[in-house]
């Protein structure tokens, strides 16, 4: 059947939504610089049920960035594809959130960011995570939130049912999508 390599089409929801984003995949994060450019980063996050968590080093110019105009968009998503328990490849699934960036903490030494980023070092990097933290835990950083004001998310392989044009000669939605 169709459907079968297409995974499950349409948006997160709930408990899936939350456990993809705890995922060590990386959010790329856009922000505008001084003169309304994109900047788009990506970076490590921690993901709380509302709010996504950034760390930043004390000179990274995003943050500055961030406080200047809070104004942000991101994407957590993963560059391929991941087989199934069948070995079937299964799209990895997407979300886009845009929202706002609170500065929590400006750059400092021991702050709360300590705490997110050791989550963070265990989710990236496993067990010795922490371990990375070590040399540098005395160096400045901020710490950042978005709380999103706009979540989109998809998974599966097909498309969304708005985008489709009917009546353009082709399958229709539904034969297109194994329906």
């Amino acid at each position: 059947m169709a459907e079968d390599f297409r995974g499950k089409l349409g948006g997160l929801e709930g408990e899936e939504f939350d456990a993809f984003l705890e995922g060590s995949y990386l959010a790329r994060v856009a922000c505008l610089t001084p003169d309304g450019a994109p900047y788009v980063i990506p970076l490590w996050y921690q993901w709380d049920g509302d709010a996504m968590w950034f760390v930043g080093r004390q000179r990274a110019v995003w943050c500055e960035y961030m406080k200047a105009d809070p104004r942000v968009s991101l994407v957590v998503d993963a560059p391929h594809s991941e087989p199934d328990e069948m070995g079937r490849s299964v799209e990895i699934p997407k979300v886009i959130m845009q929202g706002m960036a609170e500065i929590v903490e400006e750059p400092n030494v021991g702050g709360h960011w300590v705490e997110v980023a050791k989550e963070m070092s265990y989710r990236y990097l496993g067990p010795n995570g922490p371990e990375y933290l070590t040399g540098t835990i005395n160096q400045p950083r901020w710490l950042i939130r978005v709380v999103p004001t706009e979540v989109m998310s998809w998974q599966g392989v097909g498309w969304a049912r708005r985008y489709w044009v009917e009546g353009t000669g082709g399958a229709s939605y539904d034969e297109a999508h194994g329906r």
